[in-house]
């Protein structure tokens, strides 16, 4: 009976161990993606805010962001200096990533 005791405990705490690496490695996916897309995403802004491509430069974002599964939070162009802002969900968790791009200073 005691053994059996221990191995249901074993099992469960390895269960539980799983499941919470599980999620961690969720996070950290979602992240590095969230990071991504706001990188393209400032990057596509200050193009646009350049003229090396058409559109408007927080459209442009936006649509980039978009493939990644994020929304544009804060988009702000000031010549030709983009910083952007996404957002995604991570269950109840609402994850944000910012980055600017622009011509070197």
């Amino acid at each position: 009976m005691a053994g059996v005791l221990a191995a249901v405990g074993l099992v469960a705490g390895v269960a539980v161990l799983t499941v919470g690496l599980s999620a961690a490695g969720s996070a950290a996916v979602v992240g590095q993606r969230l990071a991504s897309a706001a990188d393209a995403a400032a990057l596509a802004a200050a193009d646009a805010a350049s003229g090396a491509s058409t559109g408007s430069p927080c459209e442009r974002a936006g649509e980039l962001a978009g493939t990644f599964g994020a929304r544009i939070a804060l988009c702000e162009v000031e010549g030709l200096i983009a910083t952007i802002t996404v957002v995604t969900r991570l269950g109840p968790i609402e994850a944000t990533a910012s980055a600017r791009a622009g011509p070197p200073s």
